[in-house]
């Protein structure tokens, strides 16, 4: 692989556009684009600034060999599966959240149902609707803490 096939390779591992290299560099993003291309060579100072942005050495930037194109793949693919891991890690939080939540609302549900029949069997006016309300309200805060706890944690 050649000095500007491994540019772009790296370029494109690290999710980086060339106006956001270019920035990095202080150059413009026509030179990103001439020195990806093969049109133009970096200054060596640049060519040292850009072994530091994507933490390879300048021998493996200049020298053209085919294990350095596995190798960037490698890493690209490994990136690829770690983000597909991390959202299914974060789908499965959410469904877990939702059963929880729906657990949570049939707790509420069998409550009222037993208070309701309490209360036809004292006569007595002892639960009335606020109760209710305020019972639903409890059940609704449990299941926010429960979203924002499983959904706040960084695995």
């Amino acid at each position: 692989m050649i000095f500007s096939e491994k540019l772009l390779t790296l370029r494109k591992a690290k999710g980086m556009t060339q106006e956001e290299l270019a920035e990095k560099l202080e150059v413009s993003r026509q030179s990103i684009s001439k020195w990806e291309s093969g049109q133009s060579v970096p200054e060596l100072e640049k060519i040292v600034a850009l072994s530091t942005i994507f933490g390879v050495t300048t021998d493996s930037l200049l020298k053209s060999s085919e294990i350095d194109d596995l190798s960037v793949k490698t890493e690209m693919l490994e990136k690829q599966q770690q983000q597909m891991l991390l959202r299914e890690q974060r789908q499965h939080r959410i469904w877990a959240c939702s059963l929880y939540s729906i657990a949570v609302y049939l707790v509420f549900f069998a409550i009222c149902f037993v208070e309701h029949d309490l209360h036809f069997s004292l006569e007595t006016d002892l639960l009335g609707k606020p109760f209710v309300f305020a019972e639903f309200l409890v059940a609704t805060a449990v299941i926010l803490v429960i979203w924002v706890r499983k959904l706040g944690k960084r695995q």
